[in-house]
């Protein structure tokens, strides 16, 4: 079985979820947080809807760089409506998933590096990547999120088996 054959099941799963965990963003409530030092509600929105996106650029080149020396930083989306954001990500998904169903194993093992200012912060195999910084980077963040959810009185959809409110 190839590593493509192996990544998209899990790929497709978790995307699923953490859309079902989109869907549900009280966008009336984007700026609030659990504690001064956390993310806003429609910040880590806004981040889980990205991650996908790094699919994509991630089999299709070899480095990001955040801050380019003489170009802008990355810009975090800012999403007016649940709508919009579920368009963006689906987009993302989309493009990742047709990424990630093209490339060979080979493709998997090519270096990639994210970079900020020119300097380089790591450097994984796409494969690593992917792993890291795609799908265990959602699931985290969707962690966070489903608290976040809970606290707002949100119900929260199940992640891999019921949650407390889908029984």
């Amino acid at each position: 079985m190839s590593i493509a054959a192996s990544l998209l099941p899990e790929y497709d799963h978790e995307m699923a979820t953490t859309r079902k965990h989109l869907e549900r963003t009280p966008l009336a409530q984007k700026d609030w947080k659990p504690h001064p030092k956390s993310m806003t509600l429609g910040a880590l929105a806004g981040h889980l809807a990205e991650i996908p996106a790094w699919t994509a650029g991630t089999m299709m080149g070899t480095e990001f760089d955040v801050a380019p020396k003489g170009g802008p930083a990355y810009a975090p989306p800012v999403f007016a409506t649940v709508a919009e954001m579920l368009t963006s990500f689906d987009a993302h998904v989309k493009a990742g998933r047709a990424a990630l169903a093209a490339a060979k194993d080979a493709d998997f093992m090519v270096p990639w590096s994210l970079k900020m200012g020119g300097e380089t912060l790591f450097t994984l195999p796409r494969l690593g990547v992917i792993r890291t910084w795609v799908l265990n980077h959602s699931i985290h963040h969707r962690g966070q999120y489903s608290v976040y959810l809970r606290l707002c009185d949100v119900p929260v959809p199940q992640t891999y088996g019921p949650s407390a409110d889908e029984q």
